[in-house]
């Protein structure tokens, strides 16, 4: 019988449920208690009328979303002593992790000096199992561990069948929750590098901060990571029985997507806003395709992954006369001849399916596979030369998409321009050209940064188009972080290699450099709420690279856009004086689920029960647009409308003035009243109001603008998103007239 996903009521913040699958950008699997009981109908049957159950619904698996990111956020070292910032903040917060475990032994996870006892409103634990021992691998720094077997076994058989060499404990084997823990609250680290790359000081975004792990995904027999519903939920249980003040989970389904009442992490984030946690998501790795970002609730923060200005420089020389700078992770010298793929797959397809005489081999070849040719992924690529036995592969795909990879077999990465060069000099040479690839080099500071990732999931979003998601980006490409030292950082069996950091990018990587900066802001003002956190990083991000021009769109060459980048990228420093926040409530978003359609029947399953809780619905649903939230979205725009906002001065100077700063979206009229803020020690809040007014004919078509809130020091920036749809739509005009027969 197929097992439903229950979800019980067990006092403050307690819930459970079943049910997930996840995988990194790449399709590799870098990245409790329970009650359990099988349906009876399609409704749950009579368990839906038992006491103590909230809501029913069928367990799904979701996937998993994988230093100088730190440096590049502002947040620096200095003589080799922490900046004042994150040596002053993070000691009473608790991150909850939820991702594949922890390698305990890691450097990253160590306490940090003069750390203070761990904080007395603590009330989680570590687990034993399996290499797992709470007394030696639990110290003040990793507070809590736990992990939660019983959705994954439900769906996949026994662990300790399955044939793979996870650990049934908070150990983790696929290295994605290590990494992602070290980017947000790892320890300060120096000498940290992959064989010598990325050679620095690594550390989370509040390396002082404490962690808590809750295991709820596992590799599968493909070393593909399994994140079932079941566990998911039963982690959110005990994470906020537990006392975390910040959630990072970089997991999320795959579009379409299903109505938030019938998800965990729809359900688990609200409870944990209702009880003042923070939840940051990844936004998903499906880009750049539009309209395909995940974890789209308004109550937590969706985070889209961009570059930080750090290259890794790989030189091809190609008989000493052509030269050709690529990227990759190689760090030692490759020497071979150039050869064509035509020679050992047919059709020149560099995939292993296409190999013609397992006899043949290309030991000493240095193959060149463009990524049109089939088309082909990375991942086919590298697996068919490594079939061919090649000593290298020089992969070609569009310079918008290039993100350098971890391979188990040495791989530089060139663009069409730079592949077109080799691909003909190969062709006129009268015999195989000789080819060096020069080891790696880490260069700074000398590339336009941010640039979104092409992977990285993009708005609007399908199933709340009128918030604006993602909702900020962060670094999240070729993040070296905390590895398990037992794994290899490609998780091949044949790769013998065991590193302590690895190389990931994704959103996956993003997530936690939110969830870390999450942490200083609460620590800097423990009461502010998880809307105003999440505002604070809204309304200080910025939209402009390293070379002060726009942020570009990978997966393109346009400029980036709300959809792309949220309201653009983090900014630490800015986001702890923010100035104004945007505050909302239980009851703002219980007003949300009612303007999106949803029965107080589905919104009493996502709500935790608490005293003057009111979870009925007005009678007539209205826009979304006047939600306060930090940015505004206004997904079809026919005729003049007015949308309001409030905002609460949090800065220092209580007596301040703020002026109104507009860039309107084309083709809309913007009008703002009043045109001033002015704030004091007894009037801290205030209310503004836009009014848009079409003057084009559209239809479908967003344009963007802003507008910024200034008293001379803070710029309080909210992105303006806006679809004018005024032309006629015959069939549209049907429908209407149809419903009101």
């Amino acid at each position: 019988m197929q097992s439903m996903d229950l979800l019980l009521n067990h006092g403050v913040g307690r819930l459970r449920l079943q049910g997930l699958k996840d995988k990194t950008r790449k399709n590799k699997s870098k990245e409790h208690k329970m009650l359990s009981l099988h349906r009876t109908s399609i409704f749950g049957g009579v368990y839906a009328e038992m006491e103590g159950v909230i809501s029913v619904f069928r367990s799904k698996t979701l996937q998993l979303h994988t230093t100088r990111s730190w440096d590049f956020v502002g947040l620096t070292l200095d003589n080799n002593k922490v900046t004042p910032l994150q040596l002053a903040f993070g000691d009473d917060i608790v991150v909850g992790m939820f991702d594949t475990g922890i390698w305990p032994e890691s450097e990253s996870f160590w306490e940090e000096p003069r750390m203070k006892p761990i904080p007395s409103t603590w009330r989680g634990e570590c687990v034993k199992g399996d290499r797992f021992d709470p007394k030696t691998n639990c110290n003040r720094k990793l507070i809590g561990a736990r992990y939660y077997l019983k959705g994954f076994e439900e769906e996949n058989g026994p662990l300790s069948m399955s044939g793979n060499p996870e650990y049934q404990s908070p150990r983790d084997f696929l290295g994605h929750g290590t990494h992602t823990a070290s980017t947000a609250v790892g320890s300060i680290v120096k000498n940290a590098s992959f064989f010598g790359l990325g050679l620095g000081t690594a550390r989370g975004g509040a390396p002082r901060a404490r962690l808590a792990v809750y295991k709820i995904c596992w590799a599968n027999e493909e070393f593909n990571s399994v994140c079932s519903e079941i566990d998911i939920l039963a982690a959110f249980d005990d994470a906020l029985h537990d006392g975390v003040h910040i959630i990072s989970a970089s997991f999320g389904p795959r579009p379409p997507m299903l109505p938030l009442f019938e998800t965990s992490a729809g359900i688990g984030s609200f409870h944990a806003m209702q009880l003042g946690i923070t939840v940051a998501f990844s936004a998903g790795n499906e880009g750049p395709d539009p309209s395909l970002v995940t974890n789209v609730a308004p109550w937590s923060i969706s985070v889209a992954a961009s570059s930080v200005d750090r290259m890794f420089r790989t030189q091809i020389l190609v008989d000493n006369s052509l030269s050709i700078m690529g990227e990759s992770f190689l760090p030692t010298e490759i020497k071979g001849k150039l050869t064509d793929p035509s020679m050992y797959f047919e059709h020149g397809v560099c995939n292993s399916d296409n190999y013609m005489n397992e006899s043949k081999s290309a030991v000493g070849k240095v193959v060149v596979c463009f990524s049109t040719d089939g088309p082909t992924l990375i991942d086919q690529a590298v697996a068919a030369v490594k079939t061919a036995n090649a000593s290298g592969l020089i992969f070609v795909e569009p310079m918008t998409r290039q993100t350098a990879d971890v391979e188990i077999v040495p791989t530089v990465y060139v663009n069409f321009e730079q592949g077109t060069q080799i691909k003909n000099y190969l062709f006129e040479s009268p015999s195989l050209p000789r080819v060096r690839i020069i080891p790696t080099k880490t260069i700074i500071g000398k590339s336009p940064a941010p640039t979104v990732a092409d992977f990285s999931s993009r708005g609007p979003s399908s199933l709340t188009p009128d918030i604006l998601k993602p909702d900020v980006t962060a670094p999240g490409v070729s993040i070296l972080a905390a590895w398990p030292h037992d794994t290899s950082p490609t998780l091949s069996p044949s790769d013998e290699r065991r590193v302590r950091w690895n190389f990931q990018s994704g959103t996956s990587m993003s997530c936690p450099h939110v969830s870390g900066v999450a942490a200083l802001i609460k620590s800097a003002h423990p009461r502010w709420s998880p809307s105003a956190i999440r505002s604070a990083l809204i309304t200080t991000a910025y939209t402009r690279d390293t070379t002060s021009d726009s942020i570009l769109a990978g997966g393109s060459m346009k400029v980036a856009d709300p959809f792309d980048i949220g309201a653009g990228h983090i900014n630490p420093l800015k986001a702890l004086d923010p100035g104004l926040v945007y505050e909302m409530k239980t009851s703002d978003y219980i007003l949300f689920l009612c303007n999106i359609g949803y029965t107080q029947e589905n919104i009493h399953k996502m709500v935790l029960p608490c005293p003057g809780v009111d979870t009925s619905c007005p009678k007539v649903p209205k826009s979304n647009t006047n939600i306060n939230y930090p940015s505004i979205t206004v997904s079809n725009l026919k005729s003049t409308m007015t949308i309001k906002r409030t905002v609460r001065n949090v800065g220092h100077k209580k007596n301040t003035i703020y002026f109104a700063s507009i860039v309107k979206p084309d083709g809309v009229e913007v009008f703002i009243w009043p045109r001033a803020l002015i704030f004091s020690w007894f009037n801290e809040e205030n209310s503004y109001y836009v009014t848009l007014k079409p003057l084009k004919k559209s239809q479908g078509r967003y344009d963007f603008g802003e507008i910024v809130w200034l008293d001379g020091f803070h710029k309080v920036r909210s992105p303006l998103v806006v679809c004018v749809n005024t032309t006629d739509d015959s069939s549209d005009s049907i429908a209407r007239t149809s419903s009101s027969i």
